[in-house]
């Protein structure tokens, strides 16, 4: 009889053979309904494949498609980038983690997205906290990905200005669009959870070189938030579909990406985010991302 690590030993082993097995046509329908916003339990009833046989599949694409993307979203001829975050969380709100999930990533997570505001193409993204430290790492990782000086804009989030002079320094023209709220004190009960806060106005300010504040806008990377949750099950709200581990939570937004860069034919542009941004001729079909696996 199998005992404590042999059993996930042996059911690890036995997914990894049904994955062996599954043929190319169900892997193409595992990972097509991935990235249209379906949960891993609706796959798993919608294909007949096993939940585990689904999570690997999600892990194992998830591995390929961060490699992938930091591969081919480089050396980016980008004028205008837009930054934004986006609130989601792993296996329980903040407020209600237990205490021995503490430190397993569990709680409130933040992706950080900067999107070309003219091609559409998400240049760089991370999950972190919304602290300075993933500010850093995120602005650092845009900086990196781009080959000349840009436009930039962010909200009024005050850790993006140390963030900004440090992966910039004075190569950029940055600016804020601080955004005005009205009061709360108008919505109560189901309204106030459900409505968002009135947007009274915004302000435009300068924080480096000479950005030409017509262009000053985080339009584009606040549509894209929109985009992630009609894409991922686990950003929809008042579901059971959020994310139970971290892990598997950045590896269903590395598919994302993927998918919406070199798959998804933005509508205004015609052709995908990468084919305009001039990273690929070709728009990729869903069978070439379950290639990545066999490299």
């Amino acid at each position: 009889m199998l005992s404590g690590k042999n059993i996930y030993l042996y059911l690890y082993q036995q997914t990894t053979k049904a994955m062996n097995k599954l043929p190319l046509e169900k892997r193409v329908q595992i990972v097509n309904l991935l990235v249209e916003g379906n949960s891993l339990r609706a796959i798993s009833r919608i294909t007949g494949c096993s939940i585990n046989t689904v999570s690997k599949m999600l892990v194992d694409i998830g591995k390929a498609c961060q490699i992938f993307h930091d591969e081919k979203v480089i050396d980016v001829k980008s004028k205008r980038i837009q930054c934004d975050e986006i609130w989601s969380f792993v296996y329980a709100k903040e407020k209600n983690v237990p205490t021995e999930m503490e430190n397993k990533g569990a709680g409130d997570v933040w992706t950080w997205v900067g999107l070309d505001a003219d091609t559409k193409l998400v240049v760089s993204y991370f999950v972190g906290n919304r602290d300075a430290e993933s500010a850093n790492i995120f602005m650092q990782d845009v900086a990196g990905r781009l080959t000349s000086r840009v436009q930039l804009t962010t909200d009024g989030y005050r850790t993006y200005i140390d963030a900004v002079d440090t992966a910039f320094g004075a190569d950029v023209d940055y600016a804020m669009l601080v955004k005005i709220y009205g009061s709360e004190t108008g919505n109560t009960g189901n309204e106030r959870k459900y409505s968002p806060v009135e947007c009274l106005g915004a302000k435009k300010n300068v924080v480096s070189g000479n950005p030409v504040k017509e262009h000053v806008s985080t339009s584009y990377v606040e549509r894209q938030n929109l985009t992630m949750r009609m894409h991922m099950r686990r950003f929809t709200r008042l579901t059971n579909a959020f994310s139970k581990k971290l892990e598997n939570h950045c590896y269903a937004i590395a598919l994302h990406f993927v998918y919406y860069n070199f798959c998804k034919i933005h509508k205004t542009l015609r052709v995908t985010p990468a084919m305009e941004a001039g990273l690929t001729n070709d728009v990729m079909e869903i069978s070439d991302i379950v290639a990545l696996l066999d490299k």
